[in-house]
């Protein structure tokens, strides 16, 4: 197993790559503050008719608040039972279990097809990992990424943060027109 850590602003993040029969959590777990999800959703233009896909979730907080202040629906995909079973547990009591799923799964698996907005704070070789899987969904879906960017891919606009980090914003653009 190949393990990467990196340092930012005294938190230590660290990311671990395993064979797919042996599936390991990539990244540990550093939630999102909360004026950064609210900054996050705010980029992201997310309103009542957005369906929110959050990757690597954690405690649920970024689609239950897209629930909870904008009414739209949110799904958390995360691969820790803990966390699953805890961000359950917050939308029930914030009282938007209605709106909002947790799925266990390896994010690299997962089916996000419907996503309109798809929110990130992964590693940047995470982030590159999905960008295919990104740019295939709807064009003019929204990609908001907490600190990391998306490599070659620049986003449209970027916004200082809570702590001193950054968010970033991309659009799945429109694919070319086929020659035929």
């Amino acid at each position: 197993m190949k393990a990467l850590a990196v340092a930012i602003g005294g938190l230590v993040l660290a990311a671990c790559q395993t064979v797919p029969a042996d599936r390991g959590i990539d990244v540990i777990y550093v939630p999102t503050p909360h004026e950064t999800v609210e900054a996050m959703l705010a980029l992201g233009d997310v309103g009542p008719g957005d369906v929110v896909y959050d990757l690597g979730s954690g405690d649920g907080r970024i689609p239950i608040e897209a629930a909870k202040r904008f009414g739209a629906r949110g799904v958390g995909i995360d691969i820790s039972p803990r966390r699953i079973a805890e961000a359950k547990a917050n939308a029930r009591a914030a009282g938007v279990a209605g709106l909002v799923r947790f799925r266990r799964e390896d994010l690299f698996q997962a089916d996000f097809h419907e996503a309109t907005v798809v929110t990130l704070y992964l590693l940047p070789e995470l982030n590159e990992r999905l960008k295919p899987r990104l740019l295939a969904l709807k064009p003019g879906t929204r990609i908001v990424s907490h600190v990391w960017d998306m490599g070659d891919w620049k986003p449209e606009k970027t916004l200082d943060a809570a702590e001193g980090f950054q968010i970033h914003l991309w659009r799945v653009p429109e694919r070319a027109r086929s020659a035929n």
